[in-house]
C-alpha cells in the first residue's frame, strides 16, 4: 500500500483516500543485523531463556507485568499461552551473526479501523542491549506498520522506565503525555508515558534510520559516525507544526 499522509488535517476533515490497513501477518522480517521471527516456543524458548538469564539482576523484567521465570520450561509454557494469537503478535529477535534468539518484541493494541498500532513487550537480553540489531529490530516493526498503511504507531512505558523513555525519543517517537495511575504492575502503581509516530513523519524518519543503519555509518570497530538521536531530532525539528 503506498504511503499516504493523513496528518495536517482539521479534526473533522474526511479521509477520502484512506482505507483501514490489514493486520500484520505472522511472517519473518529480515534486516541486515537481525531478523524477527514469529515466536515458536519449541525453537525460541531455550535460547531466549539462556540469553535473558545473563541479566543476573533481573532488571530486564522490572517494568513488565510478567517474569522472571524460574526455568526454561516455565518460560516455554508461558510463551505457549501468550504467543499463539495475533494481538499481541510476538516476534523473537534473532541475531544475524550468531543465529540465536536474543530478545522479544511485539505488536499490540492493533486497531486497523483507526489505523493505530503499538510496539511493546520489548525484552532485550544483555547480548542485544545497545547493539545495532536492537535498533534495527524496532525499525523493522516501524517500517512494516507504515508500509501496511497504519496512520499512528504508539510506544508506551512506565514513567519510571527512563531507559524506555530515552529509547522512544532516540527512535523518533514524540512524547504525548502521561496517563496517571494507569495500571498496577507487580504491586506498584504505573503512570504510563505515551509516545507516537504518525504517517506524515515516517518518510523522513525512514531515511534517518536507513542512513544510520548503513554499513558506512560504522567504522571498523563498530563505532557510529552519525548518532541516530541527532538524525531523528533533525526530523522532529523539520516536521514540527
Amino acid at each position: 500500500m503506498p504511503f499516504s499522509s493523513t496528518s495536517g488535517l482539521t479534526p473533522d476533515a474526511p479521509l477520502r483516500d484512506w482505507k483501514a490497513p490489514p493486520r500484520p501477518m505472522r511472517r519473518t522480517l529480515v534486516g541486515r543485523y537481525c531478523r524477527l521471527e514469529p515466536v515458536d516456543p519449541d525453537r525460541h524458548a531455550a535460547p531466549l531463556f539462556s540469553a535473558l538469564a545473563q541479566d543476573t539482576s533481573g532488571a530486564v523484567w522490572a517494568h513488565l507485568p510478567y517474569g522472571p521465570f524460574a526455568s526454561a520450561d516455565a518460560y516455554a509454557q508461558w510463551l505457549q499461552t501468550v504467543c499463539g494469537g495475533d494481538d499481541p503478535l510476538f516476534f523473537a529477535i534473532v541475531d544475524a551473526a550468531s543465529n540465536r534468539a536474543v530478545g522479544i518484541a511485539s505488536y499490540l493494541r492493533i486497531t486497523p479501523q483507526a489505523g493505530s498500532i503499538e510496539i511493546g513487550h520489548l525484552l532485550f537480553s544483555p547480548q542485544l542491549q545497545r547493539h545495532t540489531a536492537a535498533t534495527e529490530a524496532v525499525y523493522l516493526l516501524m517500517r512494516q506498520a507504515f508500509t501496511l498503511g497504519y496512520r499512528r504507531l504508539e510506544w508506551k512505558c512506565d514513567t519510571r522506565n527512563l531507559a524506555s523513555r530515552r529509547a522512544a525519543a532516540r527512535l523518533g517517537f514524540r512524547f504525548e503525555g502521561v496517563f496517571r495511575q494507569a495500571a498496577v504492575v507487580k504491586g506498584h502503581n504505573r503512570d504510563t508515558a505515551w509516545f507516537s509516530v504518525i504517517d506524515a513523519e515516517w518518510p523522513a524518519l525512514d531515511a534517518a534510520f536507513r542512513l544510520w543503519l548503513a554499513p558506512e555509518n560504522f567504522d571498523a570497530a563498530g563505532r557510529q559516525h552519525q548518532r541516530l538521536s541527532a538524525l531523528t531530532a533533525a526530523v522532529a525539528t523539520s516536521t514540527a507544526a
